[in-house]
Order: structure tokens, then C-alpha cells, then sequence
């Protein structure tokens, strides 16, 4: 049975994942230990709440060379993809840098933020979508986007394309919920504890 490490560093939605892998017959440890999660098989760091407390949080905990420097598969979901990248305009934050990448406000009068709600997700690259097929709906809660890019796997819109999940070496990142996805949400999980 492999070791799956959920980062905890505060953030909010920790035991919603933790009871997704539970739900799959997987007993996850929440660690904000360095060598616990570095001797971890899997490591998923999720992620609601704001970029610059958030990063503060992973910094007071000893964190951020322990993410920059994990070699297991490593899945970041909503705000922890997005903390996977160089920056964030959400008070102008400083990322962990893993993905070059700015992630962005979204802006204009035609959308209402945070995006919230079911969307479809297409574009799937990467056994992490194994199962699934192009425009299934996963479960989507933000307000900042990272655009699409070479490490993008798969896309959704609203209305301008962005990124809803990235790709690079050992790290994935999600920008939708897959713990609170249903059916499709927990086969991604799946994908990714057997990698």
C-alpha cells in the first residue's frame, strides 16, 4: 500500500480530499512534518483560501523547499495549483515557481467571480484522465485562473480558455475540485494514487 502524505498547512478543504481517498479504501496521513512528507509515495497538496497567507503558512511550517524539491508524484488542487506557479495576482503573491506561470484575476463585466459551479473540462493529455472522456464536468470554486500554456492538460473556459489542469516532471496540478467531483473527480484521484 502505497504512503499518501495530504499537506497540512491550514488550508481549507484538507478533509474533504482526506475523505475522497478514505471513500476509495485509502488511509491518507494530513502531515505539515518535512521528512513525513518527503518519505511519502504520493503527496497532494490542496488548497482553498488566499494565495499570500497561504504561502506565509508554508513558509512558517518549513515547507516550501520540501514542495520544490519532491521527486514522488505530487498533485496540487485549486489554490495549491495555482501556488505551484510563479506568481499570482491575488495580492500580488510570490509562488513556489514549480510551473512558470502568472496566474490572473479574472476580469470583466460578463463574468461573475469567483467562477463557481460545474464546468467541462477538455483538451485531456497525461494517464492522470484515463477513463474519462473529453467534456465531462468537474467541480469548479475560483476566482483567479492560470492561463493555457505548454504545461496545460486539459481546459476549460469561462468564457476564456484557462488551464484546469497542469502538467510537469512529477507534478499535476488541479484547478477544479476533484474530492468534490463525483464519479469522474475520484477516477482522477485513482489515476493519480497508481501512478
Amino acid at each position: 500500500m502505497s504512503k499518501v502524505v495530504i499537506i497540512d498547512y491550514g488550508a481549507g478543504n484538507v478533509r474533504s480530499v482526506k475523505f475522497a481517498l478514505e471513500r476509495m479504501g485509502i488511509t491518507p496521513m494530513l502531515s505539515r512534518d518535512a521528512p513525513e512528507i518527503q518519505s511519502a509515495d504520493k503527496i497532494i497538496f490542496p488548497g482553498v483560501g488566499e494565495a499570500s497567507s497561504s504561502m506565509k503558512a508554508l513558509e512558517n511550517y518549513g515547507l516550501i523547499e520540501v514542495i520544490q524539491n519532491a521527486k514522488q508524484p505530487f498533485l496540487g488542487i485549486c489554490l495549491g495549483m495555482q501556488m505551484m506557479c510563479e506568481s499570482s495576482e491575488e495580492n500580488n503573491t510570490q509562488g513556489l515557481g514549480i510551473f512558470p506561470l502568472p496566474v490572473k484575476l479574472f476580469a470583466g463585466g460578463a463574468v461573475k467571480v469567483p467562477h463557481m459551479g460545474w464546468n467541462q473540462i477538455e483538451a485531456l493529455k497525461t494517464p492522470i484522465f484515463n477513463g474519462l472522456e473529453e467534456k465531462e464536468y468537474m467541480y469548479f470554486v475560483h476566482s483567479y485562473y492560470v492561463p493555457d500554456s505548454e504545461w496545460t492538460i486539459a481546459k476549460a473556459s469561462y468564457p476564456t480558455p484557462f488551464s484546469a489542469a497542469l502538467h510537469k516532471d512529477n507534478f499535476y496540478g488541479c484547478q477544479f475540485h476533484p474530492e468534490k467531483s463525483g464519479t469522474f473527480g475520484q477516477q482522477i484521484l485513482k489515476n493519480f494514487i497508481e501512478m
